[in-house]
């Protein structure tokens, strides 16, 4: 482009004085004068600055802000290019969400292209009529650069190319995220004109827009493009037919990342939580242990909600999933607390109902295979042989006699010791052996441990391995 004025000279900053007063005396003189801008050449002055946009009412020396014309001429450049617009002073190429690509044929617009030396031409979209067609599933305003020119063929066939920024309203069953497959539908109708008005056909096989559309998609997003099917029906209402052509989207959501950051630190702090009831359940670092498991895996939930679906007919199953494992986490913890206030408490705790009896020590125990074991009375035997004084045959009685008499006291003393002993023993005995009822209670709190690991490690190998068949499913579909 051609400027249209010299470029503008700046005046030196000690001189703008001088000089603003010596315009002002030329002004008064009438030797120059300043010339007032139309609205149209005000606009071609405009300048943008920090605090908005000005333009001049009147002419300056030097003036060169074209910015609004030359955006117009590079606008009107750009016309009828796919995929090209301008902002502010760039140029951008980009691909559009969807091309509504319409064709029909104005049936008194044709020509001769060897008379007139050409077989297509571009005119202003709003000089030709064209139908109204519009997309059903639209739930927000078409924001894609606009377009404003069509071509023409000399056969009298328009073809308006209209990219359309779509953001559409889709059904989702969310019910296998992240292992979904969802199927959308674009409808295409006219909104004013039925059957006998206008009448709509498919301009490409869907073969074709399929494998157009995987190729404008090749950026890896969220979503991946399986298919694409299409059909074409009749919207009948009391006072005529449309017709309405529908293409049906299947499309695959990419699973690796909800994988990576969703389910695999989940099953790590749940499997955590499993190898824990290893520890003693009469130990406080147990309990301790389970707690900051649960604090842990509360804050993860938290962390990784925005990446749960928050749309949807149905609760995904992956919800389902972290609600059973927090649910089984503070129920391991709420056992492993009730089983240790059973261990450390059982002396004091009343006799075993018998329905619990039954439950537990009958029905669960042979589940869990944990048999309570037979009682082995131990005996605990204090032998004392007492000293045995011989005497010879014909030994003098009065010799003998201070010898039987110590050995009789000796053996007094031995006999009154060992009594205290044995009294001794029954105390300390009756004091650590438990009783009946106690030992009931604590095998009681070990069948039950059992029983929650048990189910524990069921859960989660059935979890682990309904993920891996989804998913195995999910890649083969």
């Amino acid at each position: 482009m051609e400027p249209i004025a010299q470029p503008l000279r700046r005046i030196p900053f000690h001189l703008r004085e001088a000089v603003d007063k010596k315009i002002e005396e030329l002004l008064r003189m009438d030797i120059i004068e300043k010339m007032e801008l139309t609205e149209q050449s005000r606009a071609i002055t405009t300048f943008a600055v920090h605090s908005g946009t000005y333009r001049y009412k009147r002419l300056l020396f030097g003036v060169s802000s074209v910015r609004e014309q030359y955006q117009h001429e590079v606008a009107t450049a750009l016309a009828g290019i796919e995929g090209v617009a301008n902002i502010s002073d760039d140029i951008i190429v980009h691909a559009p969400d969807l091309y509504a690509v319409q064709t029909w044929r104005i049936e008194f617009l044709s020509w001769d292209p060897v008379e007139c030396g050409t077989t297509v031409i571009t005119v202003p979209r709003t000089t030709l009529w064209r139908p109204d067609v519009v997309i059903n599933e639209f739930v927000d305003e078409n924001k894609a650069p606009a377009t404003y020119y069509v071509r023409v063929n000399y056969t009298g066939y328009v073809t308006d190319e209209l990219p359309v920024g779509v953001k559409s309203s889709c059904n989702l069953n969310t019910y296998t995220f992240p292992f979904d497959v969802q199927r959308c539908t674009y409808s295409f109708n006219s909104y004013m004109f039925n059957a006998d008005s206008v009448r709509l056909y498919f301009g490409k096989p869907v073969e074709e827009v399929l494998k157009r559309s995987k190729e404008l998609m090749e950026t890896l997003g969220e979503w991946e493009l399986l298919n694409i099917t299409s059909s074409k029906g009749d919207l009948i209402f009391e006072f005529g037919a449309w017709d309405k052509l529908t293409y049906h989207i299947t499309l695959r959501r990419r699973a690796t990342l909800y994988v990576v950051n969703l389910i695999i630190p989940s099953c790590l702090l749940i499997t955590l939580d499993l190898f824990s009831f290893i520890l003693p359940p009469q130990s406080v670092d147990r309990s301790a242990f389970k707690m900051t498991l649960i604090l842990g895996y509360t804050v993860f939930l938290l962390l990784m909600n925005e990446l749960l679906p928050v749309t949807g007919n149905t609760i995904p199953l992956l919800n389902v999933f972290f609600s059973i494992c927090l649910a089984l986490m503070v129920a391991s913890l709420l056992e492993t607390i009730v089983i240790t206030n059973m261990l450390h408490n059982s002396r004091d705790l009343p006799p075993v109902p018998r329905w619990l009896r039954v439950l537990v020590l009958e029905v669960m125990a042979r589940l869990v295979c944990l048999y309570r074991k037979k009682k082995d009375d131990g005996v605990i035997i204090f032998q004392n042989q007492a000293s045995v004084v011989e005497t010879k045959a014909g030994a003098d009685a009065v010799d003998q006699s201070p010898a039987k008499d110590t050995a009789s006291e000796t053996v007094v003393e031995l006999r009154e010791l060992r009594r205290h002993v044995q009294a001794i023993h029954r105390h300390v005995s009756k004091g650590s052996q438990p009783d009946h009822k106690t030992e009931e209670w604590i095998h009681i709190g070990h069948v039950v441990d059992r029983f929650l690991f048990i189910s524990y490690a069921i859960f989660i190998t059935v979890s682990f391995i309904t993920i891996i068949v989804i998913w195995i499913h999910w890649d083969n579909v």
